[in-house]
């Protein structure tokens, strides 16, 4: 049996009686695979390790963890493609992933979070930072979590509110209207209207929506709220034109939603 398969299985055959925050890993170098299970392992957390992303998905499916570590360059399937899957599948789409890769820039860094990370690790990284940062991921996803459960029934009050707007949010049913006429939009756009209208009438900075939207504190230098919001509007827009107007920009601070009567 390969040392690939003894990380899965061995982990998993003695997973079932553990309480520690099970964490899957995958990673095609042995020797950084090897590390940095042990360095989880021996900060609590139960650890399955994969050499490629085969078997990861499958067995998200049977029974997901409480994160996902990917590296980006795998044999195969890549990580970014690993982490869409996984997003696209009701049940994982939001567990929290982090990405660890070489790639160090800024683009490869926003890239990553863009396409639905929730943190991102250069290589080479210390073992005590990423069981910070795993530590991190956690703690917001508890408090994500905990946030969704809060908002469950103000989720109803928006949607019949909103029906007096131009635009109308249906949160458990993922779904956007505009004027009656459907808006696809992204998972993160999706997320970043919901704020914006749960929150109507308040002015949400760009740090309190990439906190909110995507898990994170928001990294000096970056236009990822402001991308978003800018295709978002020429979403609205391309539907209904006048609709982007209620995402107001309030130069110098942040965002805010307001009604549009129909």
């Amino acid at each position: 049996m390969s040392s690939t398969l003894h990380d899965a299985t061995d982990a998993h055959e003695g997973a079932t009686t553990s309480s520690k925050p099970l964490i899957y890993y995958v990673e095609d170098d042995e020797n950084i695979r090897n590390l940095t299970r042990y360095a989880l392992e021996h900060s609590g957390f139960e650890v399955i390790a994969f050499h490629d992303g085969n078997s990861l998905l499958e067995l998200c499916m049977e029974r997901p963890p409480a994160a996902v570590l990917l590296d980006i360059m795998l044999p195969g399937i890549d990580g970014i493609e690993l982490m869409k899957q996984l997003r696209a599948e009701r049940k994982t789409t939001y567990l929290p992933i982090m990405l660890l890769t070489a790639k160090d820039a800024e683009y490869d860094k926003v890239s990553g979070l863009d396409a639905g990370a929730d943190d991102y690790l250069a290589k080479p990284f210390g073992m005590m930072e990423l069981v910070s940062r795993v530590n991190a991921l956690l703690r917001r996803s508890t408090r994500f979590a905990q946030a969704q459960l809060l908002q469950a029934p103000t989720s109803v009050r928006v949607e019949k509110v909103e029906k007096r707007a131009a635009i109308e949010v249906f949160p458990d049913e993922y779904r956007t209207m505009v004027d009656g006429r459907p808006v696809t939009l992204t998972r993160k756009e999706f997320r970043l209207l919901c704020t914006l209208v749960e929150q109507k009438g308040r002015v949400l900075t760009r740090d309190i929506l990439l906190e909110r939207v995507w898990n994170l504190e928001y990294p000096g230098g970056t236009r990822t709220v402001d991308m978003h919001i800018k295709t978002l509007r020429q979403k609205l827009r391309e539907v209904c034109p006048g609709s982007e107007s209620s995402i107001e920009t309030v130069r110098g601070v942040g965002y805010r939603f307001r009604d549009i009567a129909r």
